[in-house]
């Protein structure tokens, strides 16, 4: 029996894999298309940043060609937000 997970990526450690899911949870994000340019922007930020998100610029809906298109073109901006 195997999980979708191991799959992808070779095997963390337990205690590594443990730490990373609990990091994640912890996590919020968006992504979107910049309005002033075509490309994909990746927010990220601790869920006590949330707030902070609403502040940004907004960012317009892609769908998944879009992001692949992006992701093929280098064309992905990852901002964090504190």
């Amino acid at each position: 029996m195997t999980d979708e997970s191991s799959l992808d990526s070779p095997a963390l450690p337990g205690e590594l894999a443990r730490q990373l899911e609990a990091l994640g949870g912890q996590l919020v994000w968006r992504i979107g298309k910049d309005e002033a340019s075509e490309d994909v922007v990746v927010r990220l930020g601790f869920a006590s940043a949330t707030p902070r998100f609403a502040h940004l610029p907004r960012l317009r809906s892609a769908g998944d060609q879009e992001l692949q298109a992006a992701l093929d073109g280098g064309r992905v901006v990852i901002e964090w937000v504190d």
